[in-house]
């Protein structure tokens, strides 16, 4: 079946899907984006995403396209459109079409571009081996809060790790880890402390990252929000990574030096577990 994408209120065979080259997210990034998990045909935690989604637009003084409401019910018909029941929705807002030049334009449209990707969430592989991450600066600008779609340096340190064997990498400043290349980072501190770094503009406020860290407060097990450094990692018990595609996934290596035992560890595997069995009761369609 020919996958349908949802552009601008209308749903096109994926051949069909265009935008305009003046399009600003093509000429500037200018654009901001979501991803919602798809489990049992439902999205996780969808009415987070589209909050978070409301700031990113607010920070960048872009307009929204139309309502949440309409944005739902548009979620709602490509899902049943393409018959996907687990993987990925994706959601990308642009600035719209204006001659190129540098100062937003003063009449354009915001776009919206939305489509499905089937994809095994529930039953990843890498949930019994782990992940091997490797450390790479981190280049990227300094308003990382803004889920915008300037991935260039993400994509990157991506390739970087991929090369080097590795799954992915954890971006790092000034010594500290920030975040991973699409995901939020963690450690386990020898004495059972869970460590991330706290909310600012340096990173993501990730949606499966409030989750998680509710879960883990609710279970008695303590957290700290400061920032850890490649150091820190290496003397773990434990790390893991969240993101909205990989919910809770252990880090089993960090630049060649395998974390604690080198396998996933009992606290990130509880959170994964508790994660999994109230994903559907955060499910908002």
């Amino acid at each position: 079946m020919t996958r349908l994408i949802y552009v601008n209120g209308d749903f096109l065979p994926e051949q069909d899907a265009k935008i305009s080259v003046l399009d600003r997210g093509f000429l500037f990034a200018d654009a901001v984006y979501e991803v919602s998990t798809i489990l049992d045909g439902k999205l996780v935690d969808n009415k987070a995403h589209l909050r978070r989604l409301a700031r990113s637009l607010s920070e960048l003084d872009m307009a929204a396209p139309c309502s949440d409401e309409d944005i739902i019910a548009a979620q709602h018909k490509l899902l049943e459109l393409n018959g996907v029941k687990e993987g990925l929705l994706y959601l990308q807002v642009s600035r719209g079409v204006a001659d190129r030049d540098f100062p937003y334009p003063e009449h354009s449209e915001s776009s919206l571009v939305m489509f499905t990707q089937a994809k095994n969430i529930l039953d990843n592989p890498k949930i019994k081996s782990g992940l091997k991450v490797i450390s790479t600066p981190d280049l990227r600008w300094k308003r990382r809060d803004i889920k915008t779609v300037g991935l260039l340096a993400p994509s990157m340190a991506k390739q970087e790790a991929l090369r080097a064997g590795a799954d992915d990498a954890w971006m790092v400043e000034d010594d500290f880890i920030t975040e991973g290349t699409s995901n939020n980072a963690y450690i386990v501190t020898p004495d059972n402390v869970i460590k991330t770094r706290h909310l600012g503009n340096e990173i993501l406020a990730g949606i499966t990252r409030t989750a998680v860290l509710k879960f883990a407060k609710e279970a008695g097990i303590d957290v700290i929000e400061e920032p850890f450094t490649v150091a820190e990692v290496k003397q773990a018990k434990e790390a893991f990574i969240t993101s909205a595609s990989m919910f809770v996934m252990p880090v089993v290596n960090f630049d060649g030096d395998d974390v604690g035992n080198g396998k996933p560890g009992p606290i990130t595997i509880q959170l994964r577990k508790v994660y999994i069995a109230t994903a559907m009761e955060r499910a908002d369609l």
